[in-house]
């Protein structure tokens, strides 16, 4: 699956830390694509068992992290983990299948 983050329109250059929970009951290799997001920020990519997260040539992979968890099953239980963990989920997005994901982050 491939994952696409761009800033939001009023957004020129994503600058702050990002989270993301990448869960599937299946493994998956995750491939990110990205686009005006800062070098050197903090962005932390927690994936389910078995799974990884592929970045591309010149990326933001040496600011990055990747951490494979285990996810609660039920997606209400893994929000109210991610809300218990981090305080605050700025967007969930249940999909059954797909091969492209894009995600807009910003304020």
């Amino acid at each position: 699956v491939t994952l696409h983050l761009n800033p939001i329109s009023s957004v020129h250059i994503h600058q702050k830390p990002l989270v993301f929970l990448l869960n599937s009951p299946l493994p998956l290799v995750w491939k990110l694509k990205t686009e005006r997001l800062a070098p050197g920020i903090r962005r932390v990519f927690f994936v389910s068992l078995g799974s990884v997260v592929r970045f591309e040539k010149g990326n933001f992979s040496l600011s990055a992290e990747t951490e494979e968890k285990f996810f609660p099953e039920k997606n209400e239980q893994l929000l109210q983990w991610a809300q218990k963990e981090y305080g605050a989920v700025t967007s969930f997005t249940e999909l059954k299948i797909s091969r492209n994901i894009y995600i807009k982050v910003g304020e």
